[in-house]
Parts: C-alpha cells; sequence; structure tokens
C-alpha cells in the first residue's frame, strides 16, 4: 500500500509542475520511436512483427529427448527447419511450409526414430495460415474502431475522445514494438493479448476523461483522485499478471513435471508492458492534452 501510495505520490509531483505541453512530449517521442520499428520491421521483413506457426503456417514437432540442439539440426537436416527451442523438458522443432510428400516423410521419421520420445506433432496450412491473418487484423481493427466510436458518443467532445483513442492507438503500438524488439512471436495468444489491452487502455483513460469533465473542483485535485484510484486498478493488476508470467514460464524450474504454458505466458508480457505503457500514456499523454483543453478559454474549446 505504501508503494502505490509513493507511486501516485510521484506521478501527482510531475503532474502538478510540469505544463501541459511538457507531459505530452515524452509519450509521442515513445510512440514515435515505436513506430519506426515496427516500421523498419516491416520494411526489412515484410510483417511488422514475427509471425507465428499460427499466422505463417509449418509443422511443429515436440519430443522428450536429450539430443541437443545441433544433433536436431543434424538429423532433421533434409527438412526445412527453421529453429530448435525448448519447451520445459521437451524439444520443440519450427518446420516451415513443406509439400504433402515431404510432410508425409517428417511425420515417418519423427514417428520410427523418437518413437520412445512421446512425439506431439502439429500442422497449420499456409493457406489457413493467411486467412487467420486477415482474421486477426480484421478483429484489431474492428475493435478499435468500435472502441473510438463508443468513446465519441460517451463524450461528444472531440479533443477528450481524441486524447482516449489517441491514448489507446499508442498502447497497441508501443507493445506491438515490444513483441517486435523481443522476438515474440505474433500468435493467438498475443493478438488476444492486444484486443485485451484495448480494454485496459479505455478503461483508465475513462476513469480520468469522466473525473475532470464531469466533477467540479480544482483541476489538479481531480486529476489526484482519478491518479489515485487509476494507479491502484494498474499495480494490482500488473501483480497478478507478474505472479502469472512466472507460474506459466518457470514454474518447470520448481516443479520438472510442469510444462511450460507458452500461450499464457505470452499473453501476460505483452500485456504487463502494454499497462506499463498505458500508465505513461494516461497519466502523460492523456492528463497532458486533457489539462491543455480544459485550461484553455471557454469559448475556444472544441
Amino acid at each position: 500500500m505504501d508503494s502505490i501510495k509513493n507511486l501516485v505520490s510521484r506521478f501527482d509531483t510531475y503532474i502538478r509542475t510540469h505544463k501541459p505541453e511538457q507531459l505530452v512530449i515524452p509519450p509521442l517521442i515513445v510512440l514515435a520511436i515505436a513506430l519506426v520499428i515496427l516500421g523498419g520491421m516491416y520494411v526489412t521483413t515484410g510483417s511488422p512483427v514475427r509471425l507465428g506457426f499460427q499466422f505463417e503456417g509449418g509443422t511443429i514437432v515436440e519430443i522428450d529427448t536429450p539430443d541437443s540442439y545441433s544433433d536436431l539440426e543434424v538429423a532433421f537436416m533434409d527438412y526445412p527447419l527453421i529453429g530448435v527451442s525448448e519447451s520445459g523438458n521437451r524439444k520443440m522443432l519450427k518446420f516451415g511450409p513443406m509439400d504433402d510428400d515431404k510432410e508425409e516423410s517428417l511425420v515417418v521419421k519423427v514417428n520410427s526414430e523418437y518413437e520412445y520420445a512421446t512425439p506431439e506433432i502439429k500442422h497449420a496450412d499456409p493457406v489457413y495460415a493467411r486467412s487467420l491473418q486477415k482474421q486477426a487484423i480484421i478483429a484489431i481493427v474492428a475493435s478499435f474502431c468500435l472502441m473510438a466510436v463508443v468513446v465519441f458518443l460517451i463524450f461528444r467532445t472531440f479533443v477528450p475522445s481524441v486524447a482516449v483513442v489517441l491514448s489507446a492507438f499508442s498502447d497497441i503500438m508501443i507493445a506491438s514494438a515490444f513483441i517486435a524488439i523481443a522476438g515474440i512471436e505474433l500468435s493467438l495468444g498475443t493478438v488476444a493479448a492486444l484486443l485485451m489491452l484495448i480494454g485496459y487502455s479505455v478503461d483508465s483513460d475513462i476513469l480520468l476523461t469522466t473525473r475532470l469533465l464531469k466533477r467540479r473542483g480544482n483541476l489538479d485535485d481531480k486529476v489526484t483522485g482519478a491518479l489515485t484510484t487509476g494507479l491502484t486498478m494498474t499495480t494490482t493488476t500488473l501483480a497478478a499478471l507478474l505472479m502469472m508470467y512466472l507460474v506459466s514460464a518457470y514454474s518447470y524450474l520448481i516443479v520438472p513435471s510442469f510444462p511450460q504454458i507458452s500461450i499464457i505466458s505470452d499473453i501476460t508480457i505483452v500485456l504487463l508492458f502494454g499497462l506499463v505503457a498505458d500508465l505513461m500514456n494516461t497519466w502523460m499523454l492523456n492528463t497532458g492534452i486533457l489539462k491543455w483543453h480544459l485550461q484553455k478559454p471557454r469559448g475556444r474549446r472544441a
């Protein structure tokens, strides 16, 4: 509880001692850097983030074997092996798209030579993967657009509505840039995390905007009230997500039989970074825009 009060006090002091223009500059710089990173990735790879198995197609083979990465690379050198990783005590081999004969040959090889290793084989058709890509893009864009419409209907004022939408957009872009830098693959889990992030972002932004527009009193005092509630909500969520990430990603170190749950760890790490970005975007970017808007002469407000 003391740590939350400390955090509120620091944010509050920073907001009170800086002009609105000074508050919005750091978040906008971070947003610009995120857009440059995503643009650079798109130019060099054809996609702003690394596409995962579900969105690229191919085959994943999981086996329980003591063989080293180099041994497995040699054993499967005749197949389009993209990489080898470890999931708990099991090795995971990712192969790129291949024709039916090659795919059948791979299945026969795995089942015959690694029968002892309880193999598990997953296949995603490239055509289906491209269709899933389009559906994921449509889901994110549609969710964001519907969120923007609802925000405009709630506040019916241009500047506060734009501030909420801009803050949510920045959260998504910064989280996506983190995915690109960290080398996290875009999977169904990370898409779900980005969709959830829209909701988390709007939640704190609407709290702030409602307090500042609907309540009377000193502007800085209203920001402080919203800040106390908002940071309590966000830090509680961050603590829960951190524990979820540690359990899903590293519990096998304590209990070897407990497998790594990659989809949960992907979702939580993206949400963790996105919510940290949301702290900056809500309490600096959105707050700066709202303070600038509310401090303008009444006749000039949009």
